[in-house]
Formats: structure tokens, C-alpha cells, sequence
């Protein structure tokens, strides 16, 4: 991370890393509750993979200030949400999910929730990136206080906005400095190797089966399972938990070039565009063969590949990144 070069392609790589385990996650979803393998692997995964992809995302918003950045936030995160959500609303109706067709846009359709997320999260950079680690602090105290409000869901995405807000502000308030002194220390990688695989040692051993909703951060801890006040503790205990093992995640990603490293630049078709793929194999592919975990595996590495590929962003930019004239 010496270099611009170098800090471009390791990034790139976490990103590709990151966006397969989203794949993954979204293939294995159906089947974690009647796999305890697929469990495990998939409560692994969703607590650290989309924090890091926040934290990421954080990271390379330090520029918020400049004149365009918030049309540009307009126009290559809320335009494609809005867009994608009228397809997604087309979709679900007439595969016959939804019985009306209704656009609505208050309440983002599956994965879409990041995008309406990331839009809030670069508006809420105005006034948190004053404060510094105080506003740090603050949206940690805000992300635990949001899940006692009963009614909090995703209407527009607000539960997870303020649940994920904290690795998005983490992201955007470590230097570049800071952050290659935490990743590339001598200690960091055997350390990094340590951390994951405790982790999923624990997870093998014992994940809850309500934790799924926990991770997710998608309602109240009412919805959860009844509001205590020990709640507020247990999001602390995964704020710290999600940390550690995204840093360990971080300390494990090369800085070298591979022939992937490019698709790590490409990452949100991947992102919208997976969904319409996952759908179609999970409704025409036989049970027995989507239960083999090396078809989950590799279909979930060749979406990534195809939809990272040049000639989906040729004939799909105009939907992914859209521009205001």
C-alpha cells in the first residue's frame, strides 16, 4: 500500500474478495437453515463482509467536500437505486411474487438497501466528519439507540443506515497511513490468520440461530425477539467483534496484481446485477445440484467473473452509471 498502485490493487482485490462472499451469501441463503456447514459459513460471513465493504466504501469518501460530490452521489448511487428498484418491482411481478405492480421506493427491494444506505451515509459525512472520533463515538451510541425504536425496519433502509453507519465513518476517518500501519505491521498477518480462524472455530462450534438477524441489521430488537435493555450490549459486543475480524480479513488480502484484481473496480454491477442471476438458477436448477458445495462455489465465482467481465459494463453502463448533464 506503498503507492497509489499498490493501494489500488489491494483494495481492488478486497473488493473482488468481498463481492464474491456476497454472491456466496445470496447463493447459499435457501439453504443455510437445513445445512449447519452452510450456517456457519454463512453467519461467518455477514459479520464482517458487508461491514468491510462499508468500511472500504468509507475510505474512499474523503473527497465529500469537493465541489460534484454530491451530485455525483446523486448520480452513480440514488439514480441506479431508483432504477433498479422499478426493475426489481417489474420483476417480482411478473414472475408472479408480488400479485400488483407497485413501484415503490421507500422500501428497497433485497440487497438495494446498500445503495439507499450509501447515499445517506455520504449526507450524514457533513456533519459527523466535524466532529472526528467524538461524531465516531456518536454514531456507535446511535447505531445501538436506533433498535430501540420498535417501528425501525427498512423503510428506507433505516435500520441498517445507522446499524452500518459506524464502518463507514471508521473508513472515512483513518489516513492512509494509519490504516497501512495496522495491516502491514509484522505482527498483522499471522494475527489476521488467528483471528479468522477462531472465529470460525466459535461459529462451527456455536452460532446462534437468531444471530442471522443480528447481522443483518435490518429491524428492532423487538422484531429480534423482544426488546431488553441488555440489547444495547450485544450490538457493542458486534460492533467490537465485526472490527476485529474485518481487520483480520484485511491483514490476509495481497497487494499483488491478478488477473481478478480488475473485476475489485467493478464491483457494483456485480452487486445489482447478481440478484436477476441467482433467481433464474434457483428456480430452474434441480434441488440436489444447488446442495453440492462445489457448484455453490464455482457458480457463485463464475457470476462474479461475468458480471465483472468488460463486456457486461459495456452494455450496461448506461443502467449502473448513469451521469447528470
Amino acid at each position: 500500500m506503498a503507492t497509489t498502485e499498490k493501494r489500488s490493487k489491494y483494495f481492488d482485490n478486497a473488493k473482488f474478495i468481498l463481492i464474491f462472499l456476497v454472491v456466496f451469501g445470496h447463493v447459499i441463503s435457501p439453504l443455510k437453515e437445513k445445512d449447519e456447514i452452510l450456517f456457519t459459513l454463512y453467519t461467518f460471513i455477514y459479520l464482517f463482509h458487508m461491514p468491510a465493504f462499508i468500511f472500504i466504501s468509507g475510505y474512499f469518501a474523503k473527497g465529500f467536500k469537493k465541489k460534484g460530490y454530491f451530485k455525483k452521489s446523486i448520480s452513480k448511487v440514488l439514480l441506479p437505486y431508483l432504477i433498479f428498484q422499478s426493475i426489481y418491482s417489474l420483476l417480482y411481478y411478473f414472475v408472479g411474487t408480488k400479485a400488483t405492480l407497485e413501484f415503490n421506493y421507500l422500501q428497497p427491494h433485497w440487497s438495494l438497501w446498500f445503495l439507499l444506505s450509501l447515499f445517506f451515509w455520504n449526507i450524514m459525512l457533513y456533519v459527523f466528519a466535524r466532529l472526528k472520533w467524538i461524531g465516531f463515538l456518536l454514531s456507535v451510541l446511535l447505531g445501538i439507540g436506533i433498535g430501540y425504536l420498535d417501528q425501525v425496519g427498512s423503510y428506507l433502509s433505516l435500520s441498517r443506515t445507522f446499524v452500518f453507519f459506524p464502518y463507514f465513518l471508521l473508513g472515512f476517518l483513518l489516513e492512509g497511513g494509519q490504516l497501512k500501519k495496522l495491516i502491514k505491521a509484522s505482527f498483522a498477518k499471522p494475527l489476521g490468520i488467528l483471528i479468522i480462524t477462531v472465529t470460525l472455530i466459535i461459529f462451527g462450534i456455536e452460532a446462534p440461530k437468531d444471530s442471522v438477524q443480528w447481522l443483518l441489521g435490518a429491524t428492532s430488537y423487538e422484531n429480534m425477539g423482544g426488546k431488553q435493555i441488555s440489547d444495547g450490549l450485544i450490538r457493542a459486543l458486534q460492533y467490537t467483534s465485526t472490527i476485529v475480524v474485518a481487520y483480520g480479513f484485511l491483514t490476509l488480502i495481497p497487494s499483488t496484481q491478478f488477473k481478478i484484481t480488475k473485476i475489485g473496480e467493478r464491483t457494483l454491477y456485480v452487486y445489482l446485477l447478481h440478484g436477476f442471476i441467482i433467481k433464474t438458477i434457483q428456480s430452474i436448477i434441480p434441488g440436489a445440484v444447488l446442495e453440492n458445495y462445489l457448484f455453490l462455489f464455482s457458480s457463485s465465482f463464475l457470476i462474479c467473473l461475468f458480471l465483472g467481465s468488460y463486456l457486461i459494463k459495456k452494455y450496461t453502463r448506461p443502467l449502473v452509471e448513469l451521469r447528470i448533464s
